[in-house]
C-alpha cells in the first residue's frame, strides 16, 4: 500500500470543535518515509538538472529564528531562518553562504554550535507557533561545518524549542521539544543524549499538549539549568496560547531530573515563557500572560460619546431615542457606509430589519478578537534565590511589546557581565539597565519589527546581534545604532505575480514585509549601493498579499495586506483607493481570510473578484462592490482567527461568469452564470481540508484542478485532483509526489498534459497529465546543479511571452527557469538538443575596461535530453562541418543544461579564417578566441567520437 495513504494503527486522531468529523495527523513513519521518497525523487527526476535562478529579493530578508555566534571570533556566525535554512558568515554578515541546502528541509527552530569541534545542531521546525511556522523532521547534526547532515532523531517532535550542548563534552546534549503545532502528541518535553544523539532519554514530560519552549543553563555550571513548558492549542479557527501545563522546571544534574517551581504564576492564563540565567542565584523569565487585565476606570458619566459596547445591551426604545447628531458622530467616526446615517439606521431598526446590537456586530472584523483582547501581555519576573521565589520586576503593564500575540515572541537575554542589564523583545526590542524596573526602546529606522533572537558579546557588552522578521542587525553601541546585514535571498512569499511589460515586472506579497515589485531583469548584485536605489520597490506594507495587474495599464495594481485589506494603486500617480467592502446592517459580518483571494477577470479588466465568505464583485475597478453569492463556506467556527472564508477563486478563460471557489474549510463551488446560481461540487473530495488552489483550465473548458492542504491538521498528505466535467467527479492525480502539503498547481500554457505543483517541501512537474511527477530538486549529478533546496513553494506563475516559470517560495524568495526544454522534450527519443537562443555578439567578450578588473566572459545555455546517463560531448561546428570546439559532458538521464562560453580552439580559429579571408579573429585579453558573427551547428555527440545523436543551430549576430 502506498505510504502516503497508509495510516498506522497508532495514528493520532483528534476531533473538530463541532465533533462532526475527524482528520488524522500524519504519523512519524509517514514523515520519515516521505523524506526517503523525496531523496529518491530528486535522484531519479528527469528535470533535476534544470537550473533555477534566484532573482531575489534580499533587502527585506525574512524571519530569523536563531543565531549562533563564535564568541572567540564574533565575525563568524550562523543565522537560522524560519523557513529559509541555515546561513553562515565569517565576514561579519557582509556575505552569507547557505549550509543546509543539501538537507531534507529548510525549516529551522533552533541552532546551537559547539565551536571547538565545529559541531552544528539544528532543531528543525520553527518554535514561534505562527500560522506559517512549518514543522520540521527532528534534529539535524553536522560535524563538518554543514557540508553533510545526519538526522539524529525526534522526528515526530515537529518543532524544537532549544538545544544546549555541554561545552566540556559535545556528546552531552539537552533538547527542548515543543511538539506538534496543530495536534496533540507525546514526542515533546526534555530529551537528553550522552552519546552525541545516538540514543535519547526523555527526562521531562508534562502532557501531550505541553512542550518545552525554552531551556537555559548557568553559564558557569552546565548541571544547573531551567526549562519552561508551554501549553497551547492552535486550530485553523482558534488559538489558545496558554494553559495550566505551562510552567518552569529546574534541574541540578544537567537535565537528568527536573523539579517544578511552584512559586511562578500558574493556571490557565500562563502562556509562553522565555528564560535567561545569569548565575546560580539570578534567573529571569519573560512571560506572555494570558490572564485578563483588571478593568480600567469607567467612562465619565457625562460623556456624550457613544461606544461600540453601548449598543450590545441597548433596547430598541433606547436606540430610537438617541440624539441623531450624537448617533451620526458615532457612525461617521467608525467608518459606516454613507447610506448608514442616523435617520436611515433608525428607520431600519424601527422596521425590525436590524436591532441595536447589529451596530456593534457591524464593526466586527477578523482582527477584532485578535487585537481587542485585554490580556496582561508581556511581564518580566526575576528570582534571586535560584528559582525558589519569583517577583515581577516592574509595576503596571509593558504595553505595545506583545500586543495580543505573545506566542510569536517570548525571549529574554541578560548581559553576561551585568545582571541588571536585560533585553526583551516582541514587536520592538527594548532594554533595561535596572533589572527590569524600566525599559527603553533600542529599535531604529533600519531595524525591522518582530524580534526573535539576540546575542550579547560576552567580551564587549556594547556589541549586539539581533534577528527579526526583517533579517539581521548588528550594533556596536548597545543598540543606539544598527548595521543591516541582509545579504541572503530569504524572502517568505505568500503570492507572486507577473505582468506583460517589456521587460516584465515581478510582484510579490511577503510575510510581514509588504508587497514588492521589480523589473524581471533587475540585477541582484550590490551595484545598487552605488546608484542609490534598490531595484525592488515596496508598494504596500503589512503582511503582503495577492497582486493583480491590469493588462491594459500595468500602473494599475490591486493588492493589499492581511484579512481583506485591499487597494487599487496607480503607480504612476501615486493614488491609492482602499476598497470599502461592508456587509449590510443586520447581516452577519463578512469573514476574510488571512490571505484573501482577489482576481481580475480575464474577460474585462474593470471587473474584480474578491473572496470573503461570500464572493464579492466590482464592475468598476473596486469602486463599488456587491456580493454575488451566498456563503460559499461551511459556515466557520467560533474562535479568534478568521475561518470559514474563501481561500481561492478562478474564472474560466473560456467563458465569463464560469467561476470556481474553494474555502479554507473544505468547500468547492461553481457558478456558470456569474453568480446567479451556485453549486457545491465538493463531492468525494476529502472533507474539511483547506482548498489551497482551484484552477480553471485554459486548454479545456470543462477541466478544473483542485489542491487541498492539511497543514492545519498536521496532516501532511498530498492532495491533488482534476475534473473534466466541471467538478461533477474528481480524479486523484497526486501520483508519486512525496508526502507534503500542496499549495499550488499551475497548468502549462503550451502543452495541456504538463502541470506544475508546489508543496511545502519543493516543486514538481508532470509531463503526462498527473500520472507521474518529476522533482525540481537540488541534484549533485550531471553537468549542472539546480540550486533549488527543499523549501516551501507557495505560488507559481508562468510569464508566457518569456516562457519563464517563477516559483514564489516561503523562505528563499523567487526562483525562475526557462520552460522550453520541458515543453519540447520527447521522452521516446534517445537524445535531443533543444533550440539555442540567438546570441548578440559583443566586442566586450574577453576584455575589461581596466587592468584591475576581470575580463567579461560570455556564455549561453545549451539544453539537451538523454534517456540514459553516460559520456557525451558537445561539438560546435562551422557551416562546412569543421570542428571549432569540443566539450566533454557527463549528463544524468533526463534534461540537462551546459553553459557554453562561446570560445573556439586555435585550430577552429584557423578553419574559420581559412574559409573566410576577411576574418581576423584575435586572441582577447583573457587569452581566448571567441566565435565571430555567423551561423553554427551544435552537435550532441553520443560516443565520444563521430556519433551525432542530435543537432541544432546557433546564431551569433
Amino acid at each position: 500500500m502506498n505510504i502516503r495513504y497508509f495510516l498506522a494503527s497508532g495514528a493520532l486522531l483528534f476531533a473538530l470543535a463541532n465533533g462532526n468529523s475527524q482528520q488524522a495527523a500524519s504519523t512519524m513513519q509517514q514523515q520519515e518515509q516521505a523524506v526517503k521518497e523525496k531523496m529518491l525523487a530528486a535522484q531519479n527526476s528527469l528535470v533535476k538538472n534544470i537550473p533555477f535562478e534566484n532573482i531575489g529579493p534580499s533587502i527585506m530578508s525574512g524571519r530569523v529564528v536563531d543565531l549562533a555566534i563564535n564568541p572567540d571570533m564574533p565575525s563568524e556566525f550562523y543565522v537560522g531562518y524560519a523557513s529559509g535554512g541555515l546561513w553562515y558568515t565569517n565576514n561579519n554578515g557582509t556575505t552569507f553562504t547557505p549550509v543546509m541546502d543539501n538537507a531534507p528541509t529548510q525549516n529551522v527552530g533552533e541552532v546551537t554550535v559547539h565551536w571547538p569541534s565545529n559541531t552544528i545542531w539544528v532543531g528543525t521546525g520553527e518554535n514561534n507557533a505562527s500560522r506559517s511556522s512549518y514543522a520540521g523532521i527532528g534534529l539535524l547534526k553536522s560535524t563538518d561545518g554543514g557540508k553533510t547532515w545526519k538526522n539524529m532523531g525526534l522526528t515526530d517532535s515537529h518543532h524544537i524549542g532549544r538545544i544546549l550542548i555541554n561545552p566540556e563534552n559535545p556528546d552531552e546534549v539537552v533538547v527542548g521539544a515543543v511538539g506538534h503545532l496543530y495536534s496533540k502528541n507525546e514526542e515533546r518535553g526534555v530529551y537528553k543524549t550522552t552519546d552525541g544523539g545516538l540514543t535519547w532519554k526523555k527526562t521531562l514530560y508534562v502532557d501531550d499538549a505541553s512542550g518545552i519552549i525554552d531551556i537555559d543553563n548557568d553559564p558557569n555550571n552546565f548541571n544547573l539549568m531551567y526549562a519552561s513548558s508551554w501549553e497551547k492549542d492552535r486550530k485553523a479557527w482558534n488559538f489558545e496560547g496558554a494553559g495550566s501545563g505551562s510552567g518552569i522546571y529546574k534541574s541540578t544534574d544537567a537535565g537528568d531530573t527536573w523539579t517544578k517551581l511552584y512559586s511562578f504564576p500558574a493556571g490557565k492564563g500562563v502562556g509562553r515563557i522565555g528564560l535567561a540565567v545569569y548565575d546560580k542565584n539570578t534567573v529571569y523569565a519573560v512571560h506572555d500572560s494570558q490572564f485578563r487585565r483588571e478593568e480600567g476606570k469607567k467612562r465619565p458619566q457625562k460623556s456624550d460619546a457613544l461606544y461600540k459596547d453601548d449598543f450590545k445591551t441597548m433596547s430598541v426604545a433606547q436606540f430610537l431615542s438617541l440624539d441623531n447628531k450624537r448617533l451620526d458622530n458615532f457612525l461617521k467616526s467608525n467608518g459606516f457606509q454613507e447610506k448608514y446615517r442616523a435617520a436611515n439606521v433608525k428607520s431600519i431598526v424601527r422596521q425590525g430589519d436590524a436591532v441595536p446590537a447589529d451596530i456593534a456586530t457591524y464593526l466586527q472584523t477578523a482582527n477584532t478578537q485578535l487585537f481587542d483582547t485585554p490580556v496582561v501581555g508581556a511581564e518580566v519576573y526575576r528570582s534571586n534565590d535560584g528559582g525558589k521565589t519569583w517577583k515581577k520586576t516592574h509595576k503596571g503593564y509593558i504595553d505595545a511589546l506583545y500586543y495580543s500575540y505573545g506566542y510569536y515572541f517570548g525571549e529574554i537575554n541578560v548581559n553576561p557581565s551585568d545582571k541588571e542589564d536585560i533585553y526583551i523583545y516582541g514587536v520592538p526590542i527594548v532594554k533595561s539597565k535596572d533589572g527590569g524596573k524600566t525599559f527603553t526602546s533600542i529599535s531604529a529606522e533600519n531595524v525591522h519589527s518582530d524580534h526573535h533572537a539576540l546575542w550579547i558579546n560576552p567580551k564587549n557588552e556594547n556589541h549586539l546581534i539581533n534577528g527579526n522578521d526583517g533579517g539581521v542587525n548588528i550594533s556596536y553601541d548597545d543598540g543606539a545604532n544598527w548595521i543591516k546585514a541582509n545579504d541572503p535571498s530569504v524572502g517568505q512569499f505568500y503570492y507572486i505575480q507577473v505582468d506583460n511589460q517589456e521587460p516584465y515586472n515581478v510582484y510579490g506579497g511577503l510575510q510581514d514585509n509588504g508587497v514588492w515589485v521589480a523589473p524581471s531583469n533587475a540585477s541582484q548584485d550590490k551595484s545598487w549601493l552605488q546608484r542609490g536605489q534598490y531595484p525592488w520597490e515596496m508598494i504596500m506594507g503589512g503582511d503582503g498579499m495577492q497582486v493583480q495587474v491590469d493588462n491594459r495599464d500595468a500602473n494599475i495594481v490591486y493588492t493589499g495586506f492581511q484579512f481583506g485589506s485591499y487597494y487599487r494603486i496607480n503607480r504612476e500617480t501615486g493614488e491609492n483607493k482602499r476598497f470599502d467592502i461592508k456587509h449590510e446592517l443586520g447581516e452577519t459580518p463578512y469573514r476574510f481570510n488571512w490571505q484573501t483571494p482577489i482576481l481580475l477577470s480575464s474577460h474585462n479588466q474593470d471587473i474584480l473578484y474578491l473572496g470573503g465568505n461570500k464572493l464579492m464583485r466590482s464592475m468598476n475597478q473596486g469602486d463599488d462592490w456587491v456580493a454575488i453569492s451566498p456563503d460559499l463556506t461551511n459556515g466557520g467556527k467560533p474562535g479568534n482567527v478568521a475561518y470559514g472564508t474563501l481561500a481561492t477563486v478562478s474564472e474560466s478563460p473560456f467563458e465569463f461568469g464560469l467561476i470556481y471557489t474553494g474555502s479554507d474549510d473544505g468547500k468547492v463551488s461553481v457558478t456558470t452564470n456569474g453568480g446567479g446560481d451556485w453549486k457545491d461540487i465538493t463531492g468525494t473530495l476529502p472533507k474539511d481540508l483547506w482548498v489551497s488552489r482551484i484552477v480553471a483550465s485554459e486548454h479545456k473548458k470543462e477541466r478544473v484542478y483542485v489542491t487541498l492542504n492539511g497543514y492545519r491538521w498536521d496532516d501532511f498528505k498530498t492532495y491533488v485532483y482534476v475534473s473534466d466535467n466541471y467538478g461533477e467527479t474528481w480524479k486523484d492525480i497526486s501520483a508519486n509526489i512525496p508526502m507534503s502539503p500542496v499549495n499550488v498547481i499551475v497548468e502549462d500554457p503550451v502543452k495541456d498534459n504538463i502541470v506544475y505543483v508546489g508543496t511545502d517541501n519543493g516543486a514538481y512537474v508532470s509531463l503526462d497529465g498527473g500520472n507521474s511527477y518529476h522533482a525540481f530538486a537540488k541534484a549533485e549529478s550531471g553537468d549542472a546543479t539546480a540550486p533549488l533546496p527543499a523549501v516551501a513553494v507557495h505560488d507559481m506563475k508562468i510569464q508566457k511571452k518569456a516562457n519563464h516559470l517563477l516559483l514564489g517560495t516561503h523562505g528563499r524568495s523567487i526562483y525562475r527557469t526557462d520552460l522550453s526544454a520541458i515543453q519540447n522534450v520527447s521522452l521516446n527519443k534517445t537524445a535531443e538538443i533543444f533550440d539555442i537562443a540567438e546570441v548578440e555578439h559583443s566586442r566586450r567578450w574577453g576584455t575589461s575596461w581596466s587592468n584591475w578588473s576581470d575580463p567579461f566572459e560570455p556564455s549561453t545555455p545549451v539544453s539537451y535530453y538523454t534517456s540514459n546517463a553516460g559520456k557525451y560531448e558537445l561539438v560546435v561546428k562551422s557551416t562546412e562541418g569543421k570542428e571549432l570546439k569540443r566539450m566533454a559532458l557527463n549528463p544524468a538521464a533526463g534534461i540537462n543544461q551546459v553553459s557554453y562560453d562561446l570560445t573556439i580552439t586555435e585550430k577552429g580559429k584557423k578553419y574559420l579564417e581559412k574559409a573566410d579571408s576577411s576574418l581576423n579573429i584575435k586572441k582577447t585579453k583573457n587569452g581566448k578566441y571567441y566565435l565571430p558573427k555567423g551561423t553554427y551547428t551544435v552537435v550532441l555527440d553520443g560516443g565520444g567520437g563521430n556519433t551525432e545523436v542530435a543537432t541544432t543551430t546557433l546564431l551569433v549576430d
